[in-house]
């Protein structure tokens, strides 16, 4: 039986939902699961969910936990990362505050933008750091990546280490699942092929029965149906012809259209939540609070009580609800749409199943730039991990893409050689950044946050 070790287990809810996902299936469930975070409370709340989680499948894994990463990785077969360096606070508070100072305003502020790239350069070194301890302790390790941001932090891997790394995101089941609903498709009964960047992957195919479904999403967006959630992407729709794997928040801050300090009308016609994620923080944390004590006085913190404590946070409608069926289903069990459960099955087993990755350009779309991160289809059974040869992109999309690459391989850059400029470079040519902030600001706004970063960052020359 393999040893699937979680780096950051003390994230319980997904350590939880990935930990029903393993133990579901027949061949996994002898597994040694191996819990890891520094963090002695979380992790501690983690490991009594995970023997809740095996008496309710009736299943018989051996549980580890320890606050010794060497030790969880020792052996490993599997890691699976999902930790946030620097947590809520102080880091993601900090990457939203400076710049708001200066007039940039951010969603989600964790894949590209400011907040994307001081996230990468505190995340980038930890990872590094793991990635040698397994070339040494598990070499033959297969490691799972949900840590963002996604694209820099797989592309650093890919370069620097020699560690098989694939980095998975829930966007493309999400999205196809919210399409469908759109337009009244049964998902399962979609056929859809997508290929980019991770949350700037597009739908080349989305078919029924051979049947091209566009013309019925473009239906939703002239009769004005779409959500209200989701205008964003939806006009963008309409603009490129294709349609884009990540949320309407998320990809707002990734380009210069849509959030404008002199424009309060855009953020009101497409609805976009400013300070998004700082709201779904604060909510999370207070449903966890919910959860645990409403384990011990259910008559007191009722899921009524907790969906009026969330209306006082910046979420959208969406992410209130997110947090409120969390706390509801947090004793469930059901299924998830994450792949890493699937991926370990397959190459135990050798029974085929194609994912969606983010692995290296290594002759998988023709006009990104070799060696980047693409998402693309894998392949994945008792062979390994193996990436679909896409060609060409349509030429618009792949011109999209390319300034959101400019900024990854800056900050991948500055990660691996420790050049301070490399990261002014990297926010000069952020579209969203360049569209709000003058060449003085931009570099004002980095030495500020470098600064308040601390020891979360290492030395720059």
């Amino acid at each position: 039986m393999p040893k699937i070790t979680f780096i950051g287990a003390g994230s319980t809810v997904f350590a939880k939902n990935l930990l029903g996902d393993i133990l579901n299936y027949p061949e996994l469930a002898n597994s040694t699961l191996t819990l890891f975070d520094i963090n002695d409370k979380r992790l501690a709340e983690s490991e009594a969910v995970a023997r809740r989680v095996i008496d309710i499948l009736g299943v018989k894994p051996t549980i580890e936990a320890t606050t010794n990463r060497r030790a969880a990785l020792d052996g490993a077969d599997y890691a699976i990362a999902m930790f946030q360096v620097g947590g809520y606070k102080p880091a993601t508070v900090i990457d939203f505050d400076i710049p708001k100072k200066y007039g940039l305003r951010q969603t989600i502020a964790d894949t590209l933008g400011i907040g994307g790239i001081m996230r990468g350069l505190r995340t980038i070194p930890v990872l590094l750091n793991m990635a040698r301890d397994m070339e040494e302790l598990c070499p033959d390790v297969t490691f799972l990546n949900y840590v963002n941001p996604m694209a820099m932090n797989t592309w650093a891997l890919g370069k620097a280490t020699s560690i098989k790394t694939v980095g998975l995101c829930h966007s493309v089941p999400h999205t196809a699942a919210e399409l469908a609903a759109d337009i009244g498709v049964p998902v399962k009964e979609i056929n859809y092929l997508v290929a980019g960047i991770n949350h700037m992957a597009f739908y080349l195919k989305f078919e029924h029965n051979g049947e091209n479904l566009y013309p019925l999403i473009r239906q939703v967006y002239h009769e004005g149906r779409m959500p209200n959630w989701n205008r964003v992407r939806y006009e963008m729709f309409n603009r490129l012809g294709y349609f884009v794997t990540e949320s309407s928040e998320h990809f707002s801050e990734y380009v210069p259209w849509f959030i404008k300090r002199d424009r309060p009308d855009l953020i009101e016609k497409y609805n976009i939540p400013l300070d998004e994620y700082i709201g779904r923080c604060e909510a999370q944390i207070l449903a966890w609070e919910y959860a645990q004590n409403a384990d011990r006085q259910p008559d007191v913190f009722t899921a009524a009580k907790l969906a009026a404590e969330l209306e006082k946070f910046k979420m959208m409608a969406r992410s209130r609800q997110w947090t409120l069926d969390g706390f509801k289903n947090r004793h469930n069990i059901e299924p998830s749409v994450e792949y890493g459960s699937g991926i370990i099955h397959s190459l135990e087993t050798g029974k085929p199943r194609t994912i969606y990755g983010n692995v290296m350009n290594y002759g998988m779309i023709d006009n990104l730039p070799h060696g980047c991160c693409v998402e693309v289809p894998c392949l994945v059974d008792k062979n390994g991990i193996q990436p679909t040869r896409i060609g060409s992109l349509p030429p618009h999309l792949a011109a999209l893409m390319q300034t959101s690459i400019n900024v990854q391989a800056l900050t991948v850059e500055a990660a691996l050689t420790g050049k301070r400029e490399h990261i002014y470079h990297a926010a000069m040519l952020d579209p969203h950044t360049a569209a709000e902030l003058d060449l003085e600001q931009i570099w004002a706004m980095v030495d500020e946050l470098i600064a308040a970063h601390g020891d979360m960052l290492p030395a720059y020359n």
